[in-house]
């Protein structure tokens, strides 16, 4: 479970407090609570099981790094967690055979979006680079490596067809050239097949992206789009 799915609102309440200074004695923070020292004591303890705040020589209590961080994603008013959207990469890895160019596609074989064809994706992870991600997702999804060039950022926001916000997702988008290795055809979540772009074009559950995508990595130079797509299954 997320760390922010355990936060207590008192606890919220803590570590907005202690992003406004170096350190807050127990008395300052128990303030506006109308907690009894006890029961608040509670909630402190549990931040610091939580590794988010820690205890000062000067018997104060201070955010930990890892506290710092956390807190730093508060909407300070609210004290909550501001959601905000996902960053991955986006890779369209591409081979020429008998002079006609194919594309790597792949068939979502997991939830949201069950059955739908697009682009091998993955979340960047921490501390990795954009680099480091297209390369790993590459090699775990297809089983291949091959020369990575960045061409641009897609922001894609899809909605139902009631306009509800499903996903918000920021796409690093990588063309992967000279591809090499045995292709994966199958994995758990999904399927991978070499496709011309007409027989892409083809496909029913086209992510309503891909002719976009396909368009800036046959540019070949750097693009940034932003567009809401409205789908009937999610």
């Amino acid at each position: 479970m997320a760390t922010e799915n355990k936060i207590h609102p008192v606890q919220a309440k803590i570590l907005v407090d202690l992003l406004f200074g170096p350190e807050v004695n127990f008395s300052k923070l128990l303030q506006g609570t109308h907690l009894t020292s006890d029961h608040f004591s509670f909630h402190l303890n549990k931040l610091t099981d939580l590794g988010l705040i820690e205890k000062t020589k000067n018997g104060s209590y201070c955010l930990t790094i890892k506290g710092k961080e956390f807190a730093n994603r508060f909407d300070t008013q609210k004290k909550i967690v501001e959601k905000q959207a996902k960053l991955g990469v986006l890779i369209v890895c591409l081979k020429k055979q008998r002079g006609v160019t194919q594309y790597l596609i792949q068939q979502r074989l997991k939830q949201p979006f069950y059955g739908f064809w697009g682009f091998i994706s993955g979340k960047i992870s921490w501390g990795e680079t954009i680099k480091e991600t297209a390369a790993r997702e590459l090699k775990e999804e297809a089983g291949l490596t091959a020369n990575m060039k960045f061409l641009g950022i897609e922001h894609k926001m899809d909605y139902s067809q009631k306009k509800e916000l499903l996903e918000d997702k920021y796409f690093f988008i990588f063309r992967a050239e000279n591809p090499k290795g045995s292709l994966r055809k199958s994995f758990k979540g999904g399927k991978n097949v070499w496709k011309t772009y007409k027989e892409i074009a083809a496909l029913k559950n086209l992510f309503k992206d891909v002719k976009d995508i396909v368009a800036v990595v046959d540019r070949n130079r750097l693009a940034f789009s932003e567009n809401k797509f409205f789908e009937k299954v999610f």
